[in-house]
């Protein structure tokens, strides 16, 4: 059986990774994933990842990111659009978020995956996937 929510997955693994202390994480590779964990790099929730080659998919290893204290950097992750209940805002709400917004959200827009700083920036809509402090 399939899985559902890839995204969520990759949340679930990054959070569980960052309270385990680990210092990389391994999940199945895919084209959205890498998007989103080169999106938490640029903005250093994330130290680096890699992919790895496999049979399948690949492999996409995640070094997690720790601050002083051996403190996780990554406060929290939520997820906001999910199969469920798909979430999309236009370019005027993605702009508004930007306000007062601790962290970044994801977008998935027409243009490709960017935060809501690049959406509002470049005045485009799309699906919010997540949102990470």
């Amino acid at each position: 059986m399939g899985m559902t929510d890839p995204v969520a997955d990759l949340l679930t693994r990054i959070r569980n990774g960052s309270r385990a202390h680990k210092h990389a994480i391994d999940v199945p590779a895919s084209k959205l994933r890498r998007e989103i964990v080169r999106i938490l790099k640029e903005h250093h929730f994330v130290r680096d990842y890699i992919d790895l080659p496999d049979a399948k998919q690949g492999i996409l290893r995640i070094y997690l990111r720790y601050g002083r204290g051996d403190e996780p950097v990554i406060l929290g992750l939520d997820r906001v659009s999910r199969p469920g209940l798909r979430l999309y805002f236009d370019a005027e709400t993605i702009r508004q978020s930007t306000f007062n917004n601790r962290g970044i959200s994801i977008v998935s827009t027409s243009n490709g995956v960017m935060t809501n700083f690049q959406a509002a920036e470049k005045r485009i809509g799309g699906e919010v996937l997540l949102k990470a402090w």
